[in-house]
């Protein structure tokens, strides 16, 4: 009897390790089918951003002027290492758009700290490319190659990762952009979408999903746009 309960309590034992290492991190997903209650965090919108059907599902298209979503929460908050990723579309428009904010609230004062992290793009033409940033006590980077550009109009798979301690930037899992940083966690906050979070540099275009991940992923598992996403587009 001592020995089947033994033998029991090892293999449920060798059972919930195995769980435990085979489990994924958890991951913060925000699909843009919807204004409100993005992610289950409470949102607020300004402007008039419109809900449009895509191949992939619904997406949220902004206007680059005035359109934009603020989300109570920091999706990445205390995070050591990260994948922030998003299914995205530039419509063009003016140069400079930061088009995602994560900012971090100083809980001391209940204003922005100026730790955050953004993702932006820079249209030129017809074309657009790729600035990934974060910034934090003892760091602060920007990724960007303005000769890595595609056209607009489009949807594109946008990444940036931190393993630790390569900071990284992908286009459609392509490479992009990488450096070395000293990367700190980053605390609680809120975030913006389709405008810097004091309401610059607007974004015109649309976003169909974002992804958040408390690891540094590979291209292999990133976020894809679907191959009938872009059907009937020029390259």
């Amino acid at each position: 009897m001592t020995r089947n309960l033994f033998s029991a309590f090892a293999v449920g034992m060798l059972a919930i390790v195995a769980g435990s290492a085979s489990a994924k991190p958890h991951q913060i997903v925000w699909k843009f089918d919807r204004l409100h209650n993005i992610g289950g965090a409470a949102t607020h919108v300004e402007g008039h951003p419109q809900i449009v059907s895509t191949a992939a599902g619904k997406a949220v298209v902004f206007n680059g002027v005035d359109d934009a979503l603020f989300i109570d929460r920091h999706p990445l908050a205390g995070a050591k290492t990260f994948t922030e990723e998003a299914i995205i579309r530039p419509d063009g428009g003016a140069f400079e758009q930061r088009w995602m904010h994560l900012a971090e609230t100083d809980p001391a004062t209940g204003k922005d700290s100026g730790t955050r992290f953004l993702f932006e793009i820079r249209v030129v033409g017809r074309r657009w490319y790729l600035d990934a940033f974060v910034k934090g006590p003892g760091y602060s980077h920007t990724l960007a190659e303005p000769e890595k550009t595609f056209p607009i109009g489009r949807w594109y798979a946008v990444a940036q990762t931190y393993d630790g301690r390569m900071y990284r930037s992908y286009v459609n899992g392509q490479l992009q952009a990488e450096a070395p940083i000293d990367f700190q966690p980053q605390g609680p906050g809120h975030a913006s979408v389709g405008v810097r979070i004091n309401h610059v540099n607007y974004f015109h275009g649309a976003i169909l999903e974002a992804r958040f991940t408390p690891r540094a992923l590979t291209p292999e598992v990133f976020l894809k746009v679907s191959a009938n996403l872009n059907a009937g587009q020029k390259p």
